[in-house]
Formats: structure tokens, C-alpha cells, sequence
């Protein structure tokens, strides 16, 4: 558990803060600003609870059942069952990191002082956080409308003291049995709490920033990968010069070209060996991969204004207005950061298909300029990486099918009251496996470039400084280099987790300086 405190305000969060409860364990604090803006909400709620008027959400039922009138008597009950009946997810369990940031990003709306809940309540929900105990919530069960309702719902469950729950040890138990055993009272939800801890954007969101901040490395790792193919691959590096890159000036394909380039200093390989077979210019996939990476960059960018926007945001329905007035509204709706989850599947799966691309070029002798077939040690006996291609290749595969966007497939429910919906759950965790496989696909053309660049070496041509560094740190990851076809599978996943966990990045800053 990483033990530094993320502080709770009224005013959102970031997404760094995100990332360290979520996936770190950090832990949460309220902040007395909050507290007072939640206990100040609160009397809202309850002054409007004791009028005879109907108030959605506080005095009314739900969704297509709005209309019924709610007895004093009877809503305690009917917040406890809206919790109950929408916890009705389905499916394999999802990761622990994800819960954790919904349940975070929840607890960011609440302290907001615009959803009514008590000051209790969110402590409770800060109390769940810092115990390490997480909700088990499945797969399936959200629309993205009313936000991410049904996971949601199982992390409210948990704070009831009911359903299933993880401890801090990993063991699944009774929600009530781990509460328990912490120290920590279930809550007793009150008129509008059980609809206030379920209209949220928050299991998208949370996806989305972790994603971004995986796809941050990944896209570097690229930029560097890149710069190995092309180097292995005796390219020009005059394609990468700034002068070329700012009469375009999309920004992202500036900053690839600056890092690929950077990578590549001192190279005595790119560019000085065309003799034997001179070319006017390199095939796309090496001249070209500034652009795409770069574009790729420029959907992030523009991911991470609309995560920040979210961040930022409030989203319940009805909210609460500092003049006293309840509205309804509908803010929960997931197309902004659906839209965004699409797109980023769309740039990942085009980064994979390029990378693939360079990777078969290294293994074709027709294509590769002087490199051994499949780069095997005794091509025929040895088939080199010839499958690892093949793996590399199912997985672009699969990222092609992954993009087809999730949010252009809006699909009616509640008797057609929700009768367009975000999808954006099923958006973050499409994308979620698309990070994932992008990962493998990189450390594939990494494990495939260095051996090439090695075998460029026992050549007598000198790579790059920042090239040698890389391949010395992935060498001493366990990925071994050059030589007779061996079990090749434990090489792969060693450059794959070298890769996801930015020690590429690592590798070659000492030379390069920090890359973008």
C-alpha cells in the first residue's frame, strides 16, 4: 500500500490521484471544506423530504417508475432497494484497481456537496478505501446511462454491509463479515443516498485515466521501438528532422520525430549502407511512424481534456444547487467520455498494426537489407521469430476488432425512459484489453529490433548509444539476444513486462534525456 494521503475537496481531483488510490492504495482523506459542503447539502435534502411536493429521487421512485409518490415511512426502503435490485452484474470479476477507482471517483462526486448525501456516508466510503476492502462488481450490468449504475450499485451494496467483498488479503467474504472485522458500521442509507452513490460516469472514468497513463508509456516505448526498426533496417534518419516536422505542425508528430531522433544519435547505422540496395526512401511503415505515432499523441491529448473536464465534474441525478434547488438533470450520460474511450481504442489498434508492419520487415531477407531470414542463427533449421510474428500478428488482429466503437451502438431501456445510452463501460473495458495487447505488440517489435540491431553489430556496424542501452537492459530482463531457436515464450513475456512497466523508457533516458 502506498501510504501518502489524497485529500478529498469539493472541487474534483486528478487524474494522478486517480492512478494512486486505484492502483497504488493511497490513502483518502475528506477535507473539511467537503465535509461542511456535505453537511450543508444534506439539509437540503432533508427540508425538501418533509414536504408534501414529490422531489425526484428523494420523495419518488425511479427511472420509469418516477411517478409513484414516496411515503416517509417507506423510503429508508427504498433506498436500500434500488441498491439491491441494481446490483445485478454478471459475469468474470473485474480488476481490483478498477472498483478502487470507481469507488474513488464516486466518493469525488459525493464530497462535491451536490448529490446530498450525509457526511457519514462518504466517511464510510473513504473508511471501505483505506481498509483495502473492494466490492466485487462483474463485467456486464452498465449502459453508460444513468452512468455506470449496476457496478456502481455492488459498491454501495458493500457499504450496506451486504453481498461480496475482497479484504486487503485478496480473500472474497461476506461485505458485512469485512466490515466487521475493521471496525467499520454499515450505513443506514436515508431519502436520495442509495440514488446519489449510483449515478455516475465513474467506472468509465476511471478506466479512461489509468488507460491514459498506460498509453503514455506505450506510445514513448513506440517512438523508441520505431527508432530501433528503422535503424536495423539501415534507414535515413533525415525523415525525422525538425525542419521537416514544423511545416506540419501537428504537435504529437513533432515531439515522435524529436524522441526517435534522439534515440538515434551517433547511430552508424541509419542512412550510410544503401549500397547494396539503394533506396530513395524508406517504406512507410519506418518513414511514416512520426505521423502515426504522432497522431496517436494528439487523441491522447485530447482524451486527457475530456478526463480532466470529467474530473472536475459533478454527476448525479438530481443534484443539488448551492440556491437550494434540486434539479434533475442529465449529466450521467457517458458520450463525452465514451466518444473518447472509442478513439483511443482506434489510435491503439493503428500503433499495433505499424509496429507489426516494422516487425515483419526485420524478418523478410527480401525486405530487411542484409538481415539473416527470420533473423534465425542457421535460417532452415532455425525458424528464428517467425511465430513471434504470428502472435504479434493475432494480437493487431484482435485490436482491429476491438476498435469498432462501443458508443454508436446506443441500445433503449427502463421501458424506453433511458432510451439512448452512452455504452461507455463496455467502451473502457474493450479499451482496457486493447492497452493490454498494444503492450505485447510493442515488446514484440522491441525483441524482434534489438536482435536485428545485434546482429547488425556482429557485423561491424555501431548502433546508436541510447540503441545499445536498450538492448543491454532488455538482455538483462531475461530476453535473451541472437543464437539457435530456443523455448521462445518466456522471452516474450519478459520484453512484454519490460515494456508495460516503462523500463524501455528507463533504459534509454540516461542517454537520450527525458523523452516526451
Amino acid at each position: 500500500m502506498d501510504m501518502h494521503t489524497v485529500v478529498v475537496g469539493t472541487s474534483g481531483t486528478t487524474a494522478e490521484d486517480v492512478v494512486a488510490v486505484a492502483r497504488h492504495g493511497a490513502r483518502v482523506e475528506l477535507s473539511a471544506a467537503a465535509v461542511e459542503a456535505l453537511a450543508a447539502a444534506r439539509l437540503i435534502v432533508d427540508a425538501l423530504a418533509a414536504k408534501p411536493e414529490p422531489v425526484y429521487g428523494v420523495s419518488t421512485g425511479f427511472g420509469a417508475l418516477a411517478s409513484r409518490h414516496i411515503s416517509p415511512e417507506l423510503r429508508a426502503q427504498l433506498q436500500r432497494n434500488i441498491v439491491r435490485s441494481h446490483a445485478a452484474c454478471m459475469g468474470p470479476r473485474v480488476e481490483r484497481e478498477v472498483v478502487r477507482g470507481l469507488m474513488f471517483l464516486r466518493l469525488k462526486t459525493v464530497a462535491s456537496g451536490h448529490t446530498g448525501v450525509r457526511p457519514e456516508v462518504a466517511q464510510t466510503m473513504a473508511d471501505l478505501l483505506n481498509a483495502g476492502i473492494t466490492p466485487v462488481v462483474h463485467e456486464y450490468g452498465s449502459l453508460g446511462c444513468s452512468g455506470d449504475l449496476a457496478p456502481l450499485s455492488h459498491c454501495a451494496l458493500t457499504l450496506m454491509g451486504e453481498g461480496d467483498a475482497e479484504g486487503p488479503d485478496g480473500t472474497v467474504r461476506p461485505a458485512g463479515e469485512l466490515l466487521a472485522a475493521h471496525g467499520i458500521t454499515p450505513v443506514e442509507l436515508r431519502e436520495k443516498e442509495g440514488l446519489a452513490l449510483l449515478n455516475g460516469t465513474d467506472g468509465m472514468l476511471g478506466m479512461l485515466v489509468m488507460a491514459l497513463a498506460d498509453l503514455k508509456n506505450l506510445y514513448t516505448s513506440a517512438d523508441i521501438t520505431a527508432a530501433l526498426s528503422l535503424e536495423a533496417l539501415l534507414g535515413t534518419d533525415k525523415v525525422l528532422a525538425p525542419e521537416l516536422h514544423a511545416i506540419r505542425p501537428h504537435p504529437g508528430q513533432g515531439v515522435s520525430a524529436d524522441n526517435m531522433l534522439r534515440v538515434l544519435a551517433g547511430s552508424g547505422l541509419t542512412g550510410h549502407h544503401q549500397d547494396d540496395a539503394p533506396r530513395v526512401q524508406d517504406a512507410y511503415s519506418v518513414r511514416c511512424a512520426p505521423q502515426v505515432n504522432g497522431a496517436g499523441r494528439d487523441t491522447l491529448d485530447y482524451a486527457a481534456v475530456v478526463a480532466g473536464r470529467e474530473l472536475a465534474s459533478s454527476v448525479d441525478n438530481p443534484v443539488v444547487l448551492p440556491d437550494g434547488r434540486v434539479e434533475s438533470n442529465g449529466n450521467f450520460h457517458g458520450a463525452p467520455v465514451a466518444y473518447v474511450l472509442d478513439f483511443l481504442a482506434i489510435v491503439a489498434a493503428d500503433l499495433g498494426s505499424i509496429c507489426e508492419r516494422r516487425t515483419d520487415r526485420l524478418l523478410d531477407k527480401n525486405r530487411s537489407h542484409g538481415l539473416p531470414p527470420f533473423l534465425a542463427d542457421d535460417a532452415g533449421v532455425d525458424s528464428g521469430l517467425m511465430i513471434a510474428q504470428y502472435t504479434q500478428a493475432a494480437l493487431v488482429s484482435e485490436m482491429k476488432r476491438l476498435a469498432v466503437p462501443a458508443s454508436a451502438d446506443s441500445i433503449p431501456s427502463s421501458a424506453m425512459q433511458e432510451d439512448h445510452v452512452s455504452m461507455g463501460w463496455s467502451a473502457a473495458r474493450k479499451l482496457r484489453t486493447a492497452v493490454d495487447n498494444l503492450a505485447r505488440i510493442v515488446a514484440v517489435e522491441l525483441y524482434a529490433a534489438t536482435r536485428a540491431v545485434e546482429i547488425r553489430a556482429a557485423q561491424g556496424l555501431s548502433p546508436a548509444p541510447a540503441s545499445q542501452a536498450a538492448v543491454d537492459a532488455l538482455r538483462a530482463a531475461g530476453a535473451e539476444g541472437p543464437g539457435p531457436d530456443r523455448f521462445l515464450a518466456p522471452d516474450l513475456a519478459a520484453a512484454d513486462t519490460f515494456v508495460r512497466e516503462g523500463r524501455l523508457v528507463a533504459a534509454v533516458e540516461p542517454v537520450t534525456g527525458p523523452l516526451a
